[in-house]
C-alpha cells in the first residue's frame, strides 16, 4: 500500500474558513506593541482566536475577556481598557468590547463604564449608542450614547442626566 500526502498551506486556509475555525489559538496571551523601541501598549488576554484567513472580513476575537493598557511616553500607564469580549478587525481597524467594559485614563483620573464599545484605533475614537457613566475629576455624567477620543477627553454624550459644571470657555 502507497500513502501520500500534500499539505498545501492555502488548501488547510480555505478549509479552516469554510468550517468556521480559527487559523490560530492562544492562551493567556501577552501581545507587547512597540514603536521606534518604546512600548506603546499591551494587549492581555486568556483566549485569541485568530480568524485572519477570513477573505472579506478576517478578525481577531477574544470570547474570555480582553485588556489593554496604552503608555505615555514617560512610559506611565496612561489609559486602561477592559472588557468582557472583544473582535477586532483588522481591515477596518475598528474593535468591538462588549460587557462590563471599563476605561480609565490614569493621568486625568476619569472612568468610562458601559456595556459595549467600539473604537476606531486609526482615528483614536470610542463611539457608543448604549448607556454609560462617565466619571471625571469633577462629574458624574451618565446617559445613553457617546463618542469620545481615546484617552476620555473631548467628549460628546448624548441624552445626558446628572450635575454637571460647566464654564463660559
Amino acid at each position: 500500500m502507497l500513502f501520500s500526502c500534500i499539505n498545501n498551506a492555502n488548501e488547510v486556509r480555505d478549509f479552516l474558513a469554510t468550517k468556521n475555525l480559527p487559523i490560530g489559538k492562544a492562551t493567556n496571551a501577552l501581545h507587547v506593541y512597540k514603536d521606534s523601541g518604546r512600548i506603546t501598549s499591551k494587549l492581555i488576554t486568556p483566549l485569541l482566536y485568530d480568524f485572519s484567513n477570513r477573505k472579506e472580513h478576517p478578525y481577531n476575537e477574544f470570547p474570555k475577556g480582553i485588556k489593554l493598557v496604552n503608555y505615555e511616553r514617560n512610559q506611565k500607564d496612561s489609559v486602561t481598557i477592559v472588557g468582557d469580549y472583544a473582535l477586532s478587525y483588522s481591515k477596518t481597524s475598528v474593535s468591538e468590547i462588549k460587557g462590563n467594559v471599563v476605561v480609565i485614563n490614569h493621568s486625568e483620573k476619569s472612568k468610562l463604564e458601559t456595556t459595549q464599545l467600539f473604537w476606531d484605533q486609526k482615528t483614536k475614537y470610542f463611539f457608543s449608542e448604549k448607556a454609560f457613566t462617565l466619571t471625571t475629576q469633577k462629574d458624574t455624567i451618565f446617559g445613553v450614547g457617546f463618542e469620545c477620543k481615546e484617552d476620555l477627553t473631548k467628549h460628546l454624550a448624548k441624552k445626558t442626566i446628572g450635575r454637571l459644571e460647566a464654564s463660559e470657555e
